[in-house]
């Protein structure tokens, strides 16, 4: 199992951290109660999930892999975050220090200890990865209704990405149902350039390369994420033309409309 490093890992946190700080001085009132791309949540509803979880893991380190963080003190946070927009603002910023404190302290045997993650037993290292995908998914439910441009490269965009890509499997297998003996590639244009490849033989696995796929879907990596954890709808984006497809037309269609494999 591989673990991030303490740099590669403390990077990527800190820069989502950053992102939601940066949205909290921005925003006006109109834009903290419009919707995001979660159902049923607004921007602040966002930003109070990403937050509430950060304030439950201040200062908790796993000492298992079946005992999860306390959640119930996310009630601390959220009951707090009931205030004016300044005030707010102030109260994440707070909870993202105690975060980064925890973060100056981490050493790479923390990042090796066994932990609950939302995904069943894994390390913490995994844990924070995960913590990095939410954040980076959750900022672009919030930016993207918004029209807010966003930075979707580096660390954070990376582990996104990988996360995705480690489901690509599942994703290809269950989700798309690619028959026996098809294969895709996904080709990513940018901002995160990838070809990303799974072939199907007896169960659907991802592999380094493929010399003729069946199909080729092509669109761009921050596309991929939020059609992947069901965000945004297949159909506009292939009106649109930011998802397309070459090879078997049945089969480009099918895995364009049936990527999501989280909510």
């Amino acid at each position: 199992m591989n673990v991030p490093s303490v740099d590669r890992i403390t990077t990527a946190l800190q820069s989502c951290y950053a992102a939601i700080e940066a949205l909290c001085a921005d925003l006006d009132d109109a834009e903290w109660g419009a919707a995001s791309l979660c159902p049923e949540w607004t921007v602040r509803d966002v930003v109070n999930h990403v937050t509430s979880i950060e304030a439950v893991m201040a200062g908790w380190l796993p000492d298992d892999g079946q005992t999860p963080p306390p959640f119930d003190a996310a009630a601390d946070f959220l009951r707090d975050a009931a205030t004016d927009t300044a005030g707010y603002g102030q109260l994440v910023h707070a909870i993202y220090d105690r975060r980064r404190n925890d973060l100056a302290a981490l050493t790479e045997a923390d990042l090796a200890r066994p932990s609950w993650t939302p995904v069943g037993p894994s390390t913490y290292g995994r844990f924070l990865e995960i913590r990095v995908f939410d954040f980076w998914v959750h900022e672009r439910d919030i930016s993207t209704p918004l029209g807010r441009a966003t930075e979707d490269t580096g660390l954070a965009a990376e582990i996104a990405l990988a996360e995705v890509a480690g489901s690509l499997g599942y994703i290809v297998g269950k989700k798309v149902g690619l028959p026996e003996g098809k294969s895709i590639t996904f080709d990513l244009t940018g901002p995160l350039t990838r070809q990303l490849h799974v072939a199907v033989n007896g169960r659907a696995k991802a592999v380094d390369h493929l010399a003729d796929p069946d199909v080729t879907l092509t669109t761009d990596s921050t596309t991929f994420i939020q059609l992947a954890c069901g965000r945004i709808d297949p159909q506009a984006q292939i009106d649109s033309g930011a998802v397309t497809w070459k090879g078997d037309n049945e089969l480009g269609d099918r895995t364009a409309r049936n990527l999501r494999f989280t909510m």
